[in-house]
């Protein structure tokens, strides 16, 4: 059987290379999900700023929750959103544990220089440098409110020395400090700007607060695990955690925290959409392969071969394909992960303090993945051919092929039927945490279905195109001709085409769907007449609302909140003349009592938390401060404003950057006015503000589009694989043509047509499965069933599936032409 098997292979490696192909890219696919995953379930985050503190103590970063799920009780715990600060009196219980030497208190708060990453320089207090440990190589530390020390990187980009001015922006206030020292060391992902003590705490806006504790034990202290569990006791029952060892950075890169747990979910999620599109690629080019050796399966079920030997035989043939296959997969997967990390680095959804995980796991299941997924569909392929008689083998392979079994039939209309169920449930879904997987889940069940059917599909389009193609006399009737008899090879080329228009349509079109929803609600609700930012401190509010013409500044400010468990988008707003700037569409109640102790909600949040006007609704802020308050108004336009609005003063107390993230102002005055009213605050301008909203909501959709551009990738190279095999195995159908006097020109109009008829077929498809799809999403994301298809995106991917099926029809049969037909014809099949 193996030396069968391997002359098989030998002899058939065009057959066999595009199963291996797609067996290749699924495997690399597979491990690079498994290193995001398993990057996100062990990926360590060592410490940077707190790495000289042997002992740290913290506000606890995450929200907690019990819950009891038949009779046993579950604990669960979601990060926060901000930075969780400490009472200043935490210090004084840290400080009276036997055993502490030393207690160093630390605030955190944004100060940018020139020539800074934003988000990723931060000012502090020069009490706290011993927390790295800092020391000064030139210069002294920072002693008045107008003087700072920079770190090393820092002074070096931004040639600066002491006596240099620098200037510095901040949530507090913006001007130019003067260099009194510069350190020897640098952090490898931020950048150190050190205040006095004093001016370190104005600028943060936590009076009564600390970000951080630093703990040093005494000389004779049993260890820093000893003393640990001491600082853990003294601060039992208040909102302090302690860490020590790689568990400090954690803590403080907090955010870095929160991207690792996403990590999880994004490597799961596109594993699993990886898996099951790889399950459908290979097993429709297996199909394909094990069709175009009926003749070979036919003879040798005529010499006796027994339905188990063929089984045999064909999984032994997939099982040495996929282990080649998938080691080379596997070996590509680290290189995949490796540019998957670095396109999630630039989008700002991986931080740099993060890394990968590379270990021998994902590249073992990736191998294992391409062997179960290859021999699965190899032997379900082969399951017919296996089981028919002899002399039936010989008259199917010599004629068009067996008509579709009931149980295909069966399995097609059971994933019919699930598409249903899907759809429908879909359609009542409307968060997005909830909604993204079942949206792809939904579509590769309808296309799924398709390919089942693919035979059936094949030959009602064969029927329906059949009248239009016979108006071309010679190449259009063969074409007709070929469509109506090779419908089972027709239906395995149209079901890739198909997964890829469905599931690209449905990539991109739920991101147009949600941010046009979004775009249109903020642009229908900001009825201001100019918009500024991004970052704007209090100061500069304050300027624009002296500047002459202005009646109303309102200044918005954005963060994220826990309802229980859940996130919700929560935006503090001005309430003084919010109709005159915003218009939130309120269903009921009134903005009017909008005050540091009550909220407006969207009517999707009401509907899902179950509250109405003068209910409450308890939340955990940003940075872990409960809340709970009476709900004074009911809006309409959540997806463009967020879910919750509260008073701007009770948010910004809540939040790192407390500047605002844009300021909405009304009045007469001039845009060159409000640009001169701001002009001492670098990056404050004038903004547009559906540009604003377009901007944000493709940020946030980015980093979709480069998880999921790997599957339509992999959908596309799978279009082109498929339609390679079916054209390369027809050469001697095409020298057939042309000794029968068909003229090259004419058996290449032949192949276009057939090509444009399929791809037709698959665009029709993949359309209604994609507007099936995401009419159910709209309709429980958004309200409405009618999805924002962009027109010319849409044209590029049906353009592209039309090129991609002509290039791999085409180049194909010109080199089946090249050799005469006489010798074609004798070629071995």
């Amino acid at each position: 059987m193996i030396g069968l098997v391997l002359n098989t292979l030998r002899h058939r490696k065009a057959g066999f290379a595009g199963a291996f192909l797609a067996l290749f890219c699924a495997a690399a696919l597979v491990c690079a999900c498994g290193i995001l995953l398993e990057t996100g379930l062990r990926g360590t985050i060592a410490p940077e700023r707190y790495a000289g503190a042997p002992v740290l103590v913290t506000g606890d970063q995450y929200v907690h929750q019990d819950k009891v799920k038949k009779g046993k009780v579950k604990h669960k715990a979601k990060a926060l959103a901000e930075r969780a600060w400490l009472p200043a009196s935490t210090v004084d219980r840290v400080r009276a544990v036997p055993g502490v030497r030393t207690v160093v208190t630390e605030v955190t708060f944004p100060a940018e220089v020139p020539g800074a990453a934003p988000g990723s320089s931060w000012g502090h207090g020069w009490e706290s440098a011993a927390l790295t440990p800092f020391t000064l190589a030139a210069g002294r530390a920072p002693s008045a409110a107008g003087e700072v020390v920079v770190d090393a990187a820092t002074a070096r980009t931004a040639h600066l020395r002491v006596g240099s001015r620098v200037p510095v922006s901040s949530p507090a206030s913006t001007g130019a400090y003067r260099v009194v020292g510069v350190t020897r060391e640098a952090l490898p992902h931020q950048t150190a700007i050190f205040f006095s003590t004093e001016e370190a705490r104005r600028l943060a806006g936590r009076p009564g607060s600390v970000s951080a504790i630093g703990v040093f034990p005494a000389s004779g202290a049993s260890g820093a695990s000893a003393v640990a569990e001491r600082v853990a006791s003294a601060v039992q029952g208040t909102s302090a955690t302690v860490h020590t060892g790689g568990d400090r950075g954690r803590t403080e890169f907090w955010d870095a925290e929160k991207a690792r747990i996403k990590l999880i979910s994004m490597g799961g999620a596109l594993g699993g959409t990886a898996l099951l599109v790889a399950i459908l690629v290979v097993a429709g080019t297996f199909a394909l392969s094990i069709q175009q050796r009926q003749r070979e399966i036919a003879l040798l079920r005529a010499v006796a071969a027994t339905p188990r030997q063929i089984r045999q035989m064909i999984g032994r043939e997939a099982l040495i394909v996929s282990v080649g296959a998938g080691a080379l997969g596997a070996a590509a997967g680290p290189l995949l992960g490796l540019w998957l990390r670095d396109r999630f680095r630039a989008l700002g959804a991986l931080p740099p303090t993060l890394d990968l995980v590379l270990s021998p796991f994902p590249l073992f299941a990736a191998v294992l993945a391409a062997v179960v997924a290859a021999w699965a569909a190899a032997r379900l392929s082969a399951r017919r051919s296996a089981r028919i008689r002899p002399v039936e083998a010989l008259g199917e392979a010599a004629l068009s092929g067996p008509r579709t079994g009931p149980l295909r039939i069966l399995a097609g209309l059971a994933f019919l039927a699930g598409g249903v169920v899907l759809t429908l449930v879909l359609s009542s879904l409307n968060t997005e945490a909830a909604s993204s997987p079942v949206t792809m889940l939904t579509a590769i069940v309808w296309t799924t279905a398709v390919a089942i059917l693919a035979p059936i599909v094949a030959r009602t389009a064969a029927a329906l195109w059949g009248a239009p193609l016979r108006l071309s006399p010679i190449g259009g009737h063969l074409a007709a001709a070929n469509l109506r008899t090779r419908s089972r090879i027709v239906g395995s080329v149209i079901a890739p085409l198909t997964l890829m228009v469905g599931l690209t349509g449905t990539i991109l079109f739920a991101q147009t769907t949600m941010g046009h929803a979004a775009t249109a609600q903020a642009d229908a609700g900001t009825v201001a007449d100019n918009v500024l930012g991004p970052k704007v401190p209090a100061a500069a509010a304050a300027a624009l609302r002296r500047t002459h013409g202005v009646t109303t500044v309102t200044e918005v400010v954005h963060s994220t909140v826990r309802v229980g468990l859940e996130n919700y988008g929560i935006q503090g707003v001005t309430p003084a003349g919010l109709s005159r700037t915003m218009n939130l569409d309120v269903r009921s109640g009134s903005l009017n009592g909008l005050d540091a102790g009550t909220i407006a909600v969207s009517s999707t949040a009401a509907d899902r938390l179950g509250v109405g006007v003068g209910g409450t609704v308890r939340m955990t802020l940003g940075d872990g401060t409960p809340f709970a308050p009476r709900v004074v108004a009911v809006y309409g336009r959540g997806l463009g404003f967020g879910d919750l609005t509260v008073a701007h003063d009770l948010l910004v107390a809540h939040v790192d950057d407390p500047r605002a993230d844009t300021v909405l102002v009304a009045g007469p005055a001039r845009a060159e006015a409000l640009r001169s009213a701001v002009r001492s605050f670098p990056g404050v301008t004038v903004l547009d503000q559906a540009t604003l909203s377009e901007d944000k909501a493709a940020a946030g959709a980015e980093v979709n589009y480069v998880a999921m551009g790997l599957i339509i990738a992999f959908t596309a190279i799978a279009v082109v694989n498929t339609l390679a095999m079916a054209t390369a195995d027809r050469a001697r159908e095409l020298a057939l043509l042309r000794l029968v006097g068909t003229t090259r020109r004419q058996v290449m109009r032949m192949l276009r047509w057939e090509t444009l008829t399929v791809v037709a077929t698959a665009v029709v498809l993949g359309t209604a499965v994609t507007l099936v799809t995401l009419a159910a999403f709209g309709a429980g994301m958004i309200g409405s069933a009618a999805p924002y298809v962009p027109p010319v995106t849409y044209l590029a991917v049906i353009g592209t599936a039309a090129v991609l099926a002509l290039l791999a029809t085409v180049l194909p049969a010109r080199l089946a032409l090249a050799a005469r037909p006489a010798d074609a014809i004798g070629s071995r099949q």
